[in-house]
């Protein structure tokens, strides 16, 4: 309760990996939208301050709204997803906001690389990935355009949208 995320959010990849994520990747069904993580977990929401929303949207503000294509599926251990091309923007998204707030690195500091994503399976077994990457492999590329990251907020069991902060560069 009162986690949150910084996501890039990405309504146009909803149609091709919405009913795969809402099957095999709880997040969905706990309403977080298909997205590239730029920080998770950010602050505590008792921490997002009006100083902090400010600089939030200062930062991200800079930023030049940018074009992605997702032409391939990749997985890690226990993940299947999406890979962004370029994910650069991502990768610097996510640098800008863990340098400012060290005391939030990325996934709890877990990983020596950040890999940007769009998650569209999580913890099933390699067969139900085959099986997903099998239907979407046909169905790419899609491309994208990223015009904002949203603070998205967890009750405990639900996740909601607080603010949104465009890019505006």
């Amino acid at each position: 309760m009162g986690q949150t995320a910084l996501l890039a959010l990405v309504s146009e990849a909803e149609p091709l990996v919405g009913h795969w994520r809402h099957r095999f990747d709880s997040s969905a069904s706990a309403g977080v939208p298909a997205h590239v993580t730029v920080l998770f977990p950010f602050l505590d929401i008792d921490r997002v301050t009006a100083a902090v929303v400010d600089e939030l949207a200062t930062l991200i503000g800079a930023r030049s709204p940018f074009a992605v294509r997702f032409e391939e599926c990749r997985r890690f251990p226990d993940v299947l997803y999406l890979a962004p091309a370029p994910d650069q923007p991502f990768r610097a998204l996510t640098e800008e906001m863990a340098e400012r707030w060290p005391e939030a690195p990325p996934y709890e500091g877990q990983f020596t690389e950040v890999v940007p994503h769009l998650t569209v399976a999580h913890g099933r077994p390699p067969e139900v990935f085959d099986e997903v990457e099998a239907d979407l492999t046909g169905r790419l590329p899609l491309t994208a355009t990223i015009s904002s990251v949203s603070l998205l907020v967890s009750d405990g069991s639900r996740w909601r949208q607080h603010r949104e902060f465009p890019l505006l560069g």
